[in-house]
C-alpha cells in the first residue's frame, strides 16, 4: 500500500510510523512546507520519499492522510482533487470534524464519498515529526465521523488501519464529536493558554513562574502546544467552544461569589463534587 502523508508532523508522522511498523503500508510519500520536517522524517525511516507538492504526493496513492492544521484543509483538498487515483481513500486526523467535512465536500466533489473523517485521541504538547512515536496510538481511541454518503468499504478500510496502529475505534456524528471535544479538549487548551498568558503578563511573572509547582505544570502543560494548530481548532469549532466557555465563566462567577461571601461550606461542596467525578473518571479510564 502506498500512503501519501500531507503534513509531516507529530500525529501524521506517528500514524505513518505505526502503519509501517505493522506492515500495513510499504511506501510513504511525504509533503510538507517545511523541508526540515521532510528531512527528519526521511532520516527516521517514516517516509520512503518526498513530493514537491500535494498533487505529486497523492498521485498513485492508495491512502491519503491529511495531517495539516484544520485551517489548511480546504486548500489541501482542492490541490489533490484532480490527481487522486480512482480508488484512493482519503482521511484526516483533525481535532474538529464538521468544518473539515464541509471543506472536503466543497473541494473533492464526487470523490467526497471516499473521504473518511477521523480524529485520534492521542498526542503530546511536543510538536514536530522528530517526536513521532509508532506506539502513540496503542490502546487509544480513534473516532471516525463518516457522513451518510461515505462509502462503507472506505470506512472499514480506515478502521482497519487504526486497529493496525494499535488503536480502538468508535463512530460518532461530526456534530456530536465537535460538541464533546469542545468541552473536554478545546476548552482546556483555551484555559491553559489563557492562564499562562495572564501570568506571563504580570509584573512579577518570573517570580511566580519560579515558584510554580506540579499543579501549575500539570494544568498548563498543554499551553506548550502548537499555537497555529490550536488557533485553527478554536476558530473551526467556535460555536460549540463559545457555549462551553460561557458555561465555564458562569461557574467561575459562582466561585467568585462564594469567595467574596467567605462561604467555605458551599465552596467545599463544589470541590467535593468535582473531586468525586474526577475519581470516577480515573477509575473508568483504568478499568
Amino acid at each position: 500500500m502506498r500512503l501519501a502523508l500531507l503534513g509531516v508532523g507529530l500525529i501524521g508522522g506517528s500514524f505513518a510510523a505505526a502503519l509501517r511498523a505493522a506492515g500495513a503500508v510499504q511506501e510513504v510519500v511525504g509533503c510538507d512546507l517545511d523541508p526540515g520536517a521532510l528531512a527528519a522524517a526521511l532520516r527516521r525511516g517514516i517516509l520512503t520519499q518526498t513530493a514537491g507538492d500535494v498533487a505529486d504526493a497523492v498521485r498513485g496513492a492508495d491512502l491519503v492522510v491529511v495531517a495539516t492544521p484544520v485551517g489548511a484543509t480546504r486548500a489541501v483538498f482542492a490541490a489533490m482533487a484532480g490527481s487522486l487515483s480512482p480508488e484512493a481513500i482519503i482521511t484526516d486526523v483533525g481535532s474538529t470534524k464538521s468544518s473539515v467535512i464541509e471543506d472536503a465536500r466543497t473541494a473533492l466533489g464526487p470523490r467526497f464519498s471516499h473521504f473518511v473523517p477521523a480524529h485520534p485521541i492521542a498526542g503530546s504538547e511536543r510538536t514536530g515529526v522528530e517526536h513521532a512515536d509508532a506506539s502513540m496510538f496503542s490502546g487509544r481511541l480513534a473516532v471516525l465521523t463518516p457522513t451518510p454518503g461515505t462509502d462503507e468499504q472506505a470506512v472499514a478500510a480506515v478502521e482497519s488501519l487504526w486497529l493496525a496502529a494499535g488503536a480502538r475505534t468508535e463512530r460518532l456524528s461530526a456534530e456530536t464529536h465537535d460538541r464533546i471535544f469542545a468541552a473536554v479538549s478545546h476548552l482546556p487548551h483555551l484555559l491553559a493558554f489563557a492562564l499562562v498568558e495572564m501570568i506571563a503578563g504580570a509584573a512579577d511573572a518570573q517570580l511566580k513562574l519560579a515558584h510554580a509547582g506540579a499543579g501549575f505544570r500539570d494544568f498548563t502543560r498543554i499551553a506548550a502546544s502548537n499555537p497555529q494548530l490550536w488557533r485553527d481548532v478554536c476558530l473551526a469549532n467556535r460555536a460549540h467552544l463559545a457555549r462551553e466557555l460561557h458555561s465555564y465563566r458562569a461557574r467561575l462567577e459562582t466561585l467568585q461569589r462564594l469567595l467574596d461571601a467567605e462561604d467555605g461550606v458551599a465552596l467545599e461542596a463544589v470541590f467535593a463534587r468535582a473531586a468525586a467525578m474526577r475519581r470516577v473518571s480515573d477509575e473508568d479510564a483504568s478499568g
